[in-house]
């Protein structure tokens, strides 16, 4: 049975724990840390046992398999070496951190040296796995367009309002709590210089939604994803927590399915 440590004890992190908790996943939860006393306080209450919590980084992948990130980029951007140096799979949530070109490329670097693998889901969006197969040929274009409710992206607006219109290297930066989706269209497909990103605060919609078009020499295709917002965090769509849950089955089954 994978170990797997969790880095991070917010929304994310509890919902897999309690993904765990109810056999969903076939792994065990050796350890927890987060910064956040509080955090981990409330993670631990809302699951039938007690995981240990780790002093810090160098204990909480001592015993592990696999360390999964949902913490923040700032975590990603602190941690990521050091678990993969450690000799530790690495899933990551908070992508956006990747648009750090010298820290993805050192991450990759070390996970080669050391024959790792780092993780990342498909999060609030669909279409992944056309990106997969589209980039063996060639991918001439792809764009996300990402509109949620202003209060979602921490605006006061009272009409639909095109926020970011550029390439998604600067959007992510702008926004980094909100467009970790772009991140991972753009570091799938054809980079984040050349992945188009639109942010649209729009008071009408109660729901975080994502529209992806891809064209290249296979064809093109486009998805639009209306994702619920969390109770916890509407910030995070619920269909993240779910794909970081879907990753992790995934990683710890003998049997896959998809591209």
């Amino acid at each position: 049975m994978i170990k797997i440590s969790l880095l991070g004890c917010g929304n994310i992190g509890r919902f897999i724990a309690n993904a765990i908790d109810r056999g969903v996943i076939n792994c065990k939860l050796v350890k927890i840390f987060d910064k956040s006393r509080k955090a981990i306080e409330e993670f631990n209450k809302g699951i039938s046992f007690t995981v240990p919590v780790a002093d810090n980084i160098e204990d909480l992948v001592r015993g592990s398999d696999l360390v999964v990130e949902a913490a923040s980029q700032e975590a990603v951007r602190e941690y990521a070496t050091k678990i993969l140096s450690s000799g530790k799979h690495l899933m990551i949530m908070s992508v956006g951190a990747l648009a750090d070109d010298a820290l993805f490329r050192e991450m990759k670097k070390i996970a080669r040296e050391k024959n790792l693998r780092i993780y990342i889901p498909s999060g609030a969006i669909v279409g992944l796995d056309g990106i997969n197969a589209a980039k063996l040929v060639q991918i001439d274009s792809a764009e996300i367009t990402t509109r949620k409710n202003p209060k979602t992206l921490g605006v006061n607006v009272k009409e639909e309002t095109v926020l970011y219109d550029g390439p998604a290297i600067e959007g992510v930066k702008k926004f980094p709590k909100s467009v970790n989706v772009a991140a991972t269209l753009s570091l799938a497909g054809i980079g984040l210089e050349r992945t188009r990103l639109r942010i649209i605060a729009d008071p009408g919609v109660d729901k975080n939604i994502h529209e992806v078009r891809v064209s290249g020499d296979f064809g093109e295709f486009e998805t639009i994803t209306k994702n619920v917002p969390s109770l916890q965090n509407p910030k995070t769509s619920w269909l993240a927590a779910l794909s970081a849950i879907a990753t992790l089955e995934k990683i710890c089954n003998v049997v896959q399915f998809g591209t």
